[in-house]
């Protein structure tokens, strides 16, 4: 089993417009609300094919029956009930694929809440995986993801996709897996990534200060995988991109259910490609088309420049 930990889950609305006019009145062609949170969004994809999942999250309680109605059962859950009301992310649509993104912050929560958090994933014994994903609610220390470490025994692994502060603190703390984004790892390096040789250094440096493997998703580019034996870089193209919003959450689930390690990379980028094809956060059920656009290569081009 797969048990995912989403810190600050989110209702996601979804609102499409022909053309956003910074200033204007815009006016939406389609809206449509998900229950989400990048942990939980894991969980919905590996559900989605048949994966055994359990997502910990906080539930608020001034809106737990809604967020409960638009989970619809999708995924099982262990809620722990907290203060306040569930942030909400919108994610603004335009005909041309470009997205822009305003996310709440979240409620704040406690000591006592994060400890209960951490109970809750301490209680799925037969977990393979433990996996952090996404930002921190207030009140919530930047080490909550590296205490998850705690729980990588037993042959459980522990992986964390979240950013900043919290990614750093994750380096050195004993887990299996980081998957930050270019941009991510860019920060956590200090420095400008132009080349996949350089992603593939940087992400070797967190190799050699004590995580297991680093998987850095890289938009047009694909993803590549690095661990102490080497690096592999796969890749899709398609130009039926309807919403890229979820599919590094695909791209985790994927990469998962594969079972870790370098083999897993090409089905990690197949579930990125299912989610990138559809129109919500929600990955729609992966095809063959979504499997033969996806490219490992056998030779690692140091020299290309990312385009992301």
């Amino acid at each position: 089993m797969i048990v995912t930990v989403t810190p600050n889950p989110s209702i996601d609305r979804t609102i499409r417009v022909e053309r956003l006019v910074r200033g204007s009145l815009n006016r939406a062609s389609v809206a449509s609300s998900e229950a989400a949170g990048k942990g939980l969004n894991v969980s919905r994809a590996l559900a989605i094919a048949g994966h055994e999942t359990l997502a910990v999250l906080p539930l608020p309680r001034e809106t737990a029956t809604t967020y409960l109605e638009l989970l619809a059962d999708a995924v099982p859950i262990a809620p722990v009930l907290v203060d306040g009301s569930i942030r909400v992310n919108i994610s603004l649509v335009e005909a041309d694929g470009t997205v822009t993104k305003v996310n709440e912050p979240g409620p704040a929560l406690d000591g006592s809440d994060v400890d209960t958090l951490l109970s809750a994933v301490a209680a799925a014994t037969s977990a393979t995986w433990v996996v952090g994903c996404g930002s921190l609610p207030p009140g919530v220390a930047a080490d909550f993801y590296a205490r998850l470490a705690q729980f990588g025994v037993g042959g459980r692994r522990v992986a964390v996709d979240t950013s900043g502060e919290a990614l750093r603190a994750c380096v050195g703390s004993g887990v299996a897996l980081l998957k930050p984004n270019l941009v991510e790892l860019e920060e956590l390096s200090g420095c400008r990534l132009a080349t996949l040789g350089e992603t593939v250094d940087a992400a070797a440096g967190l190799v050699g200060a004590g995580v297991d493997a680093v998987v850095v998703s890289l938009g047009r580019d694909g993803a590549v995988y690095v661990d102490r034996s080497g690096a592999v870089h796969a890749e899709a193209s398609i130009d039926d991109a309807v919403n890229p919003v979820g599919a590094g959450d695909a791209f985790l689930a994927g990469y998962l259910a594969a079972g870790g390690g370098p083999g897993a990379l090409r089905q990690a980028v197949e579930w990125s490609v299912a989610a990138v094809r559809s129109p919500g956060t929600r990955m729609r059920a992966l095809t063959n088309s979504d499997r033969e656009a996806v490219t490992v290569h056998d030779h690692l081009d140091r020299a290309r420049i990312l385009t992301s």
